[in-house]
């Protein structure tokens, strides 16, 4: 890799990153004078418990931001670069951004909908085979969380079956670990039958 281009990637990933630490969840309940969705609800910054709070409106806004946070980024580096690693590190950064957002604490989303506006920007026939999956499973039992989890899981397979790119699944398949681990609380929940359906409010 050329200096010049090492440089880009570099500043890239540290841009993307920032931007996709901007909380749209908390920006968004403030502007509608909400109460912090860190701290009501489920206490995840996300479209989900936006919905909860305060609903669709609000809710749609934060997931359109979310998204954009992952999408944006991947496009820019599809502009200025030309490796896959260089492309899917970029829509890392955005994602673990979003997750561990350097201008709210660290106290970040899930990050489904920032990882599938990564997806969209590194294949969007990957992403529509996602958001399929996802609308399907959401559909029949109504968990927001089941759904990405079996969503993300699946997203990897998808990637490699349209694009046949190493370097863009491999990625993936990191942000399908932390998409995992940041919804462990929602995995408990599951097993126990306490996690709140699309719609319903958490006790």
């Amino acid at each position: 890799m050329e200096y010049s281009v090492m440089i880009m990637t570099i500043l890239l990933i540290i841009a993307a990153y920032l931007f996709g630490s901007i909380s749209s969840a908390v920006l968004v309940c403030k502007a509608f004078g909400l109460p912090d969705p860190r701290r009501e609800g489920s206490g995840n910054p996300g479209a989900t418990n936006v919905l909860r709070l305060g609903g669709k409106v609000p809710a749609g806004l934060t997931l359109a931001f979310d998204w954009v946070k992952g999408t944006l980024p991947v496009l820019v580096a599809l502009w200025l670069l030309d490796g896959d690693w260089g492309i899917g590190f970029v829509g890392v950064a955005a994602f673990l951004g979003h997750l561990f957002p350097v201008f709210f604490g660290f106290h970040g989303g899930k990050g489904v909908a920032t990882g599938l506006g990564v997806l969209l920007g590194w294949s969007p026939v990957s992403l529509l085979l996602t958001g399929a999956t996802w609308l399907l499973v959401a559909g029949v039992f109504r968990y927001s969380s089941m759904a990405a989890l079996v969503a993300f899981v699946l997203a990897p397979i998808w990637l490699a079956l349209v694009t046949g790119s190493v370097a863009f699944t491999t990625c993936m398949f990191v942000v399908t670990v932390f998409s995992w681990w940041r919804h462990r609380g929602n995995l408990k929940r599951l097993a126990a039958g306490e996690e709140p359906k699309i719609g319903q409010r958490k006790a």
